[in-house]
């Protein structure tokens, strides 16, 4: 008899829990290099559809090589963002710390929208609106921290919002996420920075054709599931008592524990796994 077997369950998508927000959250940014000129690193879409393509299939050793296949693929809307802020990280031992944060001087109700619960019942709709006023000691104060920054940061990202109006979605609140800086000195990013406030940015200016890109996203949400639909176990035998689509052991007596694999039922779908490479 058999007394090893492949594990049962992909490990890329632990935890498997549902995620708190549908915005892919960027765990790591690439590399810096600082011989390379100043670009930004991250991009946002929202998912228009699917379609599929036909291509030539480059893999040799592989039996398509060289062969034409039909591929299922996403389209992803991406009106160009809007860069309203940059923050300064100082590297800690436990890890980035944000030292100080200038804001640009206009900011669309779209982003103001994100600083509110309820902004329809919000009766003082009050966010940057002091900011935006006081305008030459703000400028006094933005050049100040921009020299902060210059002299202390290791790390530099933008604060960049989509424009969800030009999408056809029932949203008016715009998505909010920080992208880093990477190439050139520290004083290089925080001026490349600073130029592309209230800018619009494409998703051109970001990636180039045909660049290998990661995804990051959410899965479709599927409830919950049993054990042989979430972790693909093997069935019981038709006489089981008790139902057949379970785990029977969960673990020998030796380790007298759980082991992995073929876990417990539970959430499946909407958890939120990078694609890498594609």
């Amino acid at each position: 008899r058999k007394f090893e077997r492949p594990r049962h369950g992909s490990l890329g998508f632990l935890p498997r829990k549902r995620c708190s927000h549908h915005r892919g959250h960027i765990r790591k940014f690439p590399r810096d290099d600082a011989s390379k000129p100043c670009h930004l690193t991250a991009f946002m879409g929202y998912k228009a559809g699917m379609t599929h393509i036909a291509r030539d299939v480059e893999k040799p050793g592989s039996k398509q090589h060289k062969k034409e296949s039909v591929e299922a693929v996403t389209i992803i809307e991406a009106p160009a963002m809007i860069v309203v802020g940059l923050v300064g990280y100082v590297k800690t031992p436990r890890g980035l710390r944000s030292l100080t944060t200038v804001w640009a001087k206009h900011v669309s109700d779209e982003f103001r929208r994100r600083l509110y619960k309820n902004w329809y019942k919000s009766k003082n709709k009050k966010a940057f609106t002091k900011y935006t006023k006081e305008e030459s000691d703000r400028a006094k104060n933005i050049d100040k921290e921009l020299a902060k920054i210059k002299k202390h940061c290791q790390v530099v990202r933008v604060i960049a919002h989509t424009q969800v109006s030009k999408v056809k979605i029932s949203q008016k609140k715009a998505h909010v996420m920080e992208i880093q800086i990477n190439g050139g000195s520290i004083a290089d990013k925080v001026d490349f920075g600073q130029k592309l406030f209230e800018q619009p940015v494409s998703a051109k200016s970001v990636f180039a054709q045909n660049e290998m890109i990661d995804v990051i996203g959410v899965t479709k949400g599927h409830g919950f599931k049993g054990v042989v639909s979430r972790w693909h176990v093997t069935k019981l035998p038709r006489k089981t008592h008790k139902g057949l689509r379970k785990v029977a052991c969960i673990g020998s007596p030796p380790p007298a524990r759980p082991r992995g694999g073929g876990g417990p039922a539970g959430a499946e779908g909407g958890f939120p796994p990078p694609e890498r490479q594609n």
